[in-house]
């Protein structure tokens, strides 16, 4: 007796599966939309202007931070000293602000155009760092970024024996002044953070959708050793990933910094796992080879929207860290679960 395979089941949970793969695919869009209805409706005050205003800041700076973060985590790395660099480049531009550079007898202050490209630069260099130790020295990126991560952190409590720099207008005799429009300030109503984020993000996304370089970045990964043997500049790229995610760390404190006029060497204090958090909930395996900078961001929309809502909601600190927790790891599930599931749609046909 001969049975015949059973195509009509098959055939039935297509269609099933395919939608449900479509719909986890949206899943950040979903979740974005979710957790503003949820706080919408049950925190008071939540879509004021004010707090508007308050959210938008925190989305614009793990949003930065999120769009460096990707690029890494797409080449498979990980980028654990963005959060020390954010308070180091604070201490760094607050530092040429109020002493300046002493060169001889005399002391240089820089312009503020001076100031932030002198600290996006040494942003650039702490990630350059980075790069070197794990495509030079072969360290791994866990362990290249966990070291510098302590090390930026120290060099920041050491600027000033582990005080701040408050009031940092500038002088007008030195024409240093204006430090506060990169964070405060507006163009055609909108804050400059916002612009600073529209534009990085824009111009990520292209370079990743549209550029040799940002297919290299997917290629390698997706399959290092094979983006090798096919001529790819495999440590030239992961090089760049990591210098970006310095520059991008830089932006961030300088406009934090900005934004309270003061530098602190703390400032910046687990913004790698919120980061990381981010570029997770938006859609990027952190095997790398697959996800969008565009998916980070709203990632990072729904991260400090969450943030936000639990504070305004009453939540303690201790349970934000609890659900902020759950939140990572209900993503990583979720992200296994999409790949196994496209999977089985590619092999079903």
């Amino acid at each position: 007796m001969t049975g015949t395979p059973d195509t009509h089941g098959k055939r039935h949970g297509r269609p099933l599966s395919r939608l449900m793969l479509q719909f986890l695919k949206l899943r950040i869009f979903v979740a974005l939309v979710a957790v503003v209805l949820y706080f919408a409706l049950t925190a008071n005050n939540f879509l004021t202007t004010g707090n508007l205003l308050i959210m938008a800041q925190h989305i614009t700076v793990i949003g930065i931070l999120s769009i460096g973060m990707s690029l890494v985590i797409l080449t498979g790395g990980i980028d654990l000293s963005v959060g020390s660099t954010v308070g180091f480049s604070g201490m760094f531009a607050g530092y040429l602000i109020m002493q300046g550079i002493p060169i001889g007898d005399q002391t240089l202050f820089l312009s503020v155009p001076g100031v932030i490209l002198a600290t996006c630069l040494i942003g650039a260099l702490i990630g350059l760092i980075n790069g070197v130790l794990i495509t030079r020295l072969n360290v791994a990126p866990f362990i290249a970024t966990l070291g510098m991560l302590y090390v930026v952190r120290g060099a920041a409590l050491l600027f000033n024996d582990g005080a701040t720099f408050s009031s940092l207008g500038g002088y007008e005799a030195l024409d240093n002044t204006g430090f506060a429009i990169m964070g405060n300030g507006e163009l055609l109503g909108i804050g400059v953070p916002v612009w600073i984020l529209a534009v990085l993000t824009l111009g990520t996304w292209l370079v990743s959708l549209r550029t040799p370089l940002g297919r290299h970045i997917y290629a390698i990964g997706g399959n290092e050793h094979a983006a090798l043997f096919s001529g790819l500049q495999v440590k030239r790229v992961k090089m760049f990933v990591y210098v970006f995610s310095g520059f991008c760390a830089a932006i961030v404190g300088l406009v934090v910094t900005s934004q309270l006029q003061t530098a602190h060497p703390m400032t910046g204090d687990t913004y790698e796992l919120r980061a990381i958090a981010a570029v997770v909930l938006g859609g990027t395996a952190l095997a790398g080879g697959r996800g969008s900078v565009l998916g980070s961001v709203v990632g990072a929309c729904v991260i400090s929207i969450l943030n936000d809502g639990m504070v305004m909601s009453g939540v303690s600190n201790f349970w934000q860290m609890v659900i902020m927790g759950i939140v990572i790891i209900f993503a990583v599930v979720i992200d296994q679960l999409q790949q196994r599931l496209q999977k089985r749609v590619m092999v079903a046909g």
